[in-house]
């Protein structure tokens, strides 16, 4: 068994996301979510399913403290339904703060930090009925948002994350039309990742005020490119890729402004008029560019691109079946190493968290109850040894979340998709654990112990 020395005080963690598990659906004041209404439209879903009922975490919540007080971990990083808190965009649901309330009160209790994020893509539907994150005052409901749940929590809560993955929700739905809202709007897509970014910079400063002792930060899901060849036109498309995947989100974090590559591109596509960005406004990336105290970094898998006809990139496929999870993603671990170290190269993050590692695999109860998940054991040890790695090489790497704490409702898949540690029989809404729990227990269990980590 190698062994890789961790940090001592390294954050070792599960995450979850609320539209993902809690169900609840029209409990406690909770009002609709975009995700709500586009999972009642049919054909968007793959499976055909919703989320009223998800994981019923709503009712169970104090069974999952305990799955995670079993699994051992210091952390539980989770979301707030934003329609739980302010269903009608204005008035503030004591009920809904109550629930996360109490949910956090368990967690300290049990030993395990919260690490909350405060926007997991469930925009109530009254607020997109008014223009959603394509509307300036959407940004400025989320600080208000922000505050109320800030004032409540933030006594409590040591870590806060204003978005999960802004290109998810800018780019698969508002551009892919894939997600909630399911739009088709190119134009539309770059002025809800403003606003996203913008709402980023607003909310940071309250939630300092409310919670002065936190760490405050976003989530961006980030991917290292390939070209699929050495050809001008596949490194070029890769130049592209990069530039609205990666930069268009890095860029006015970390050195306040948009890159302008990636600027010209969406002007040679059609989809700005020129390179002033008409929903840019004076003070608007002073704000965005604000201090961060981390940057979660979900990452999954690598990307290779070829250029089209058009120059445009598009996805090369280059894995053999085998290392390929249920998501049709490859299995790179290599991946995160290069993204991390980039990262600490290029734009100098204080600190980093890998808030999402994870893999899709199907793996059920045998005869005898066992879910001997293999394939996703292989795939988190060899990344950790990368992430491992990436700290010896001089990375601010503080902790890692595994996705996900339970097998859950996996956005336009439906229920057809399982990343959980533990897997979930959506009928009964029995958790069992997977081997992969036993080995992540395990995991943490050995670098609590000496600050090492014993592979086992």
């Amino acid at each position: 068994m190698a062994k890789h020395i961790f940090p001592e005080g390294f954050l070792w963690g599960t995450a979850t996301s609320s539209h993902q598990i809690e169900g609840g659906f029209s409990e406690g004041g909770r009002g609709e979510s975009i995700w709500d209404r586009l999972a009642a439209t049919p054909g968007r879903i793959a499976d055909g399913s919703d989320a009223s009922v998800a994981c019923d975490h709503y009712h169970r919540w104090r069974e999952d403290v305990g799955l995670l007080k079993w699994l051992g971990v210091g952390a539980y990083r989770f979301s707030i339904a934003w329609p739980r808190i302010v269903p009608d965009g204005r008035t503030v649901n004591d009920e809904g703060l109550d629930f996360y309330d109490a949910l956090v009160d368990a967690l300290l209790e049990a030993g395990i930090r919260p690490f909350v994020t405060l926007y997991h893509w469930d925009l109530p539907q009254i607020l997109q009925d008014r223009g959603g994150w394509g509307a300036r005052e959407t940004a400025e409901a989320f600080v208000e948002y922000t505050a109320a749940v800030t004032r409540r929590l933030g006594d409590r809560v040591p870590y806060w994350a204003t978005h999960n993955e802004p290109w998810c929700i800018a780019t698969l739905g508002h551009e892919d039309g894939e997600h909630a809202p399911g739009h088709r709007n190119p134009a539309e897509a770059l002025r809800v990742a403003h606003h996203l970014l913008l709402s980023h910079g607003w909310a940071a400063a309250v939630v300092r005020e409310n919670s002065p002792d936190a760490e405050v930060g976003i989530v961006l899901n980030l991917v290292p490119v390939w070209p699929a060849s050495q050809e001008e036109a596949d490194r070029e498309a890769a130049r592209r890729f990069d530039g609205f995947f990666n930069r268009w989100y890095l860029d006015p974090l970390f050195r306040g402004r948009y890159p302008e590559d990636a600027v010209a591109d969406r002007v040679r596509r059609g989809h700005l008029e020129g390179s002033d960005l008409p929903f840019l406004e004076r003070g608007d990336l002073e704000a965005i560019a604000a201090p961060l105290d981390f940057l979660g970094v979900n990452y999954y898998s690598r990307v290779v691109v070829k250029a089209d006809e058009a120059g445009e990139p598009v996805g090369h496929p280059v894995a053999p079946e085998e290392e390929l999870t249920d998501m049709r993603w490859e299995v790179f671990p290599q991946g995160l190493y290069d993204l991390l170290i980039r990262l600490k190269r290029e734009y100098g993050p204080t600190r980093m968290y890998i808030t999402e590692n994870g893999a899709a695999y199907a793996d059920g109860p045998d005869a005898e109850g066992r879910i001997a998940d293999v394939r996703r054991i292989e795939y988190l040890r060899a990344h950790l040894t990368m992430a491992q790695r990436a700290i010896d090489d001089g990375v601010p790497l503080r902790g890692y979340f595994a996705w996900s704490l339970l097998d859950n409702f996996e956005w336009a898949h439906g229920y057809s998709k399982r990343f959980g540690l533990y897997w979930v029989d959506y009928e009964t809404q029995q958790r069992i654990p997977k081997d992969s729990a036993f080995w992540y227990r395990d995991v943490v269990a050995a670098n609590a112990v000496d600050t090492g980590l014993q592979m086992p």
